[in-house]
């Protein structure tokens, strides 16, 4: 190198020098950016209807399967098929010519037997005054009220035979066993029954009331009952369940039910408990084996906090997840348990608690621990939000 270069070197370095701090200078002013805005809601307590929605079956209140007691042949049918009938109509007529002729045999046995005692418990008086004046041997006279006591059993057999003949006879007329419709007739005029055949000659429905069967998931029913024990939830003030029901095209029963009972056993295969609701049906409207959905109202949640579904993402095992603002101003993410919806928010059932700061938008640009300027939104005007005293009103079941 030349000696003419060396008076070129400091400059060179405070060059490189001044670069360097100028590049330290923008890095720092890019660190110290303001915090980024974030739109947050305050979680406050609301008192929430709890309330779980299931797919369910209809089924019959009562259901009878009407078949003969005896053999014979229909003679008559007396009911209009697809008709309401009541308990104690009569539906058929069966030939009644054997069991009647039966019947006149067996009283004609009874009267026999009748007289028989007669003559017999007159002997036995006979014998009794002429025992005593040895005119008969004391031998005779057991013989008269063994005779006695015979005939008097024979009446009493005659008798059964009476009223078996009689049964016989009045079940040539099958009646109705309960109200309700009766559906087609299985045997026509003509047809030859038989007494105690496997074949149904009709078939009879209660439809009002009608049963709702639902199967509800062991752990929900747990979940229930812990927070019935807990106090979270309050029952009914009548202590029932009301149970609303949608039918299959979407539109809503106009009756409401109650729940009935609900198993003890839980279905090893489904791992759920079926519960059975009882729902008033004066139009006939349900039918058995419909499908519907049933919404049981357990009770109310005065302490229910609830989280805009906005501010709701899942991670990647579809778990639920909100973004928190912490008191140093910091977010943070968090994993919560959710329950039903109401209107556009979820009911929390864990993993935030009453005045915690949840983001609702803004989300966009902010990353854990970072620092943020939450600015408290609105609610909705087309979704406002229910009143600390007031109980909101369920919409769809939640998850």
């Amino acid at each position: 190198m030349t000696p003419r270069s060396f008076p070129f070197r400091p400059v060179l370095l405070s060059a490189v020098a001044l670069l360097a701090l100028d590049g330290c200078k923008r890095k720092d002013a890019a660190m110290q950016l303001p915090p980024q805005s974030v739109g947050v809601v305050t979680l406050h307590p609301h008192a929430v209807a709890v309330h779980t929605s299931l797919p369910g079956r209809t089924d019959a209140f009562e259901i009878a399967q009407v078949r003969p007691q005896v053999t014979g042949v229909i003679e008559k049918r007396l009911f209009t098929e697809g008709a309401d009938v009541v308990a104690g109509q009569q539906l058929y007529q069966i030939d009644p010519s054997r069991y009647q002729a039966a019947y006149d045999a067996a009283r004609g046995q009874l009267q026999q037997a009748e007289a028989r005692a007669a003559t017999a418990t007159a002997k036995v008086s006979r014998y009794r005054m002429l025992v005593r004046e040895h005119a008969v041997s004391q031998q005779d006279y057991d013989d008269a009220v063994a005779a006695q006591k015979e005939a008097q059993g024979a009446i009493l057999s005659a008798r059964g035979q009476v009223e078996n003949a009689q049964v016989d006879l009045g079940y040539t007329k099958m009646y109705a066993p309960i109200s309700g419709r009766i559906g087609r007739t299985l045997m026509t005029v003509g047809a030859l029954v038989t007494a105690n055949q496997t074949g149904n000659t009709a078939i009879i429905t209660r439809l009002d009331p009608i049963y709702v069967d639902v199967n509800l998931p062991a752990i929900t029913l747990l979940r229930l009952k812990r927070e019935l024990a807990e106090g979270r939830i309050q029952r009914q003030p009548d202590g029932n369940v009301p149970v609303t029901v949608t039918l299959e095209d979407g539109t809503t029963y106009e009756h409401q039910g109650r729940m009935a009972l609900a198993e003890v056993n839980v279905d090893t295969s489904t791992s759920s408990v079926i519960v059975r609701a009882i729902m008033p049906n004066p139009q006939k409207l349900l039918l058995p084996g419909m499908y519907v959905h049933a919404q049981l109202d357990e009770g109310t949640d005065p302490q229910a906090l609830l989280v805009p579904q906005d501010a709701v993402s899942r991670n990647t095992h579809g778990d639920p997840q909100v973004w928190v603002v912490q008191p140093d101003s910091t977010v943070a993410l968090r994993q919560i348990q959710i329950g039903q919806a109401i209107g556009t928010d979820w009911v929390v059932l864990g993993g935030l608690k009453a005045d915690e700061r949840v983001v609702v938008s803004g989300v966009q640009k902010i990353t854990p621990g970072a620092k943020v300027t939450a600015i408290e939104e609105k609610p909705k005007d087309d979704q406002p939000a229910p009143p600390a005293d007031g109980a909101a009103q369920p919409t769809k079941n939640g998850q």
